[in-house]
């Protein structure tokens, strides 16, 4: 981890490594802090030193050594974000000997307590202490049992390593909430895409299957109109009065999903099994043979009700585009517990009834299948040995 990097939280977590960018404010507010640490804590030992020694217990040379060892150690600090452990295990070997280097070491400790992964930090200790052990060896306090020496450099160490790790785990908690938190904030931002998604799909199909079928009921009585010239002018009255009613009926749907699309919150007018009756007469009015069995014992769900009647509605619309004048039979049987079956049949379609069609995009059936697929169903369609069409689907109906 780079610790010139890590704000409150630190944004990569503690033990990566470290990466080269110039420190900021806070940064330097740090580093500066702990340098006149070290500096303050080497002073207060040349303090001590000087009070105590009447009688110098070392060697006079070794005191000039001791100060210019310590001086170097706190400049050393400055680059203890670059080179952590490198730098701790050199003033370790430094403090086997010199007295002034123990505030640089305990900041060293410190940093790498906070920005290396803790197994680092606890291979570091020991050494730390058993270069303590040395200085006790080398240097024995004359007025101080070596024991308590050793103790105070226990206690003093052991403060500045469990700081360090306490800050290392707190950076690394408080990371993980925050990559959790931009994780639970992604997966919202792709549930409400998948969302819009959806609906933009559903908004599709509904004007696929509406517009379709309205479309195809004015193309079947404008063929007519067209291939029938010597028509009388009570069956071009009626066509015409058809082909209005189509058209404001398409107008009124384009209305709706437009009314959808600008409100935030609606949903499209979904039609029923009731209305199934309602889409035959439609068709029988636009002059197609149909024929309706339905034979469901009880009421079915709107989810099941609304995927049956656009089934029906498709194959209605491709029996007026693909085979025209044929007649259709539409079945919907069932009971509960063991499904819904639909099943619409055609017969060939009659050359003399042929007309006008409007152009076809070819994704009808396939957007069927998928409509079929989300309810949980099934959809097959493929040519009877007669010449004809048939579509069968099925659809659960929990008992």
């Amino acid at each position: 981890m780079n610790p010139s990097a890590t704000g409150a939280l630190g944004p990569p977590p503690p033990g990566t490594p470290a990466a080269r960018r110039r420190r900021g404010l806070r940064e330097w507010a740090v580093d500066l802090t702990l340098f006149l640490f070290a500096v303050l804590f080497g002073l207060l030992e040349i303090i001590l030193r000087v009070e105590e020694a009447a009688v110098p217990a070392h060697p006079e040379w070794l005191f000039p050594l001791d100060q210019l060892v310590g001086v170097l150690g706190c400049a050393a600090l400055w680059l203890r974000r670059r080179f952590p452990v490198h730098l701790v295990v050199v003033l370790i070997s430094l403090s086997t000997f010199s007295e002034l280097v123990a505030g640089a070491l305990l900041v060293s400790m410190f940093t790498v307590a906070v920005h290396r992964p803790p197994s680092v930090t606890w291979r570091i200790l020991p050494l730390s202490l058993g270069a303590t052990v040395i200085y006790v060896v080398l240097r024995p306090e004359p007025d101080l049992p070596a024991f308590v020496t050793m103790l105070f450099g226990l206690a003093v160490q052991g403060a500045a390593v469990g700081w360090g790790l306490y800050v290392h785990h707190r950076r690394r908690l408080l990371w993980s909430l925050q990559d959790r938190a931009a994780r639970a904030e992604t997966e919202a931002r792709l549930r409400a895409e998948q969302a819009r998604h959806h609906a933009r799909e559903e908004i599709a199909r509904e004007i696929h299957d509406v517009l379709g079928h309205r479309l195809s009921l004015l193309s079947v009585h404008a063929g007519a109109l067209e291939y029938r010239p010597d028509a009388s002018a009570e069956d071009i009255a009626r066509a015409a009065k058809v082909i209005r009613e189509s058209a404001h009926r398409a107008l009124q749907d384009l209305r709706e999903v437009i009314g959808v699309l600008r409100a935030p919150v609606g949903e499209l007018p979904q039609p029923t099994l009731a209305d199934l009756p309602a889409l035959v007469a439609e068709s029988r009015r636009a002059g197609m043979a149909v024929e309706l069995r339905r034979e469901p014992p009880g009421p079915v769900s709107d989810a099941a009700g609304r995927t049956t009647y656009r089934i029906v509605q498709e194959a209605l619309t491709n029996v007026r585009k693909h085979a025209p004048g044929a007649a259709v039979e539409v079945g919907v049987t069932g009971e509960p517990g063991q499904g819904l079956t639909v099943e619409v049949r055609n017969t060939p379609p009659d050359p003399a009834a042929a007309t006008t069609v409007p152009p076809s995009a070819g994704q009808g059936l396939a957007g069927l299948a998928e409509r079929v697929a989300l309810a949980g169903g099934r959809l097959s369609h493929g040519p009877t040995p007669e010449g004809g069409w048939l579509l069968t689907a099925w659809l659960p109906w929990p008992p």
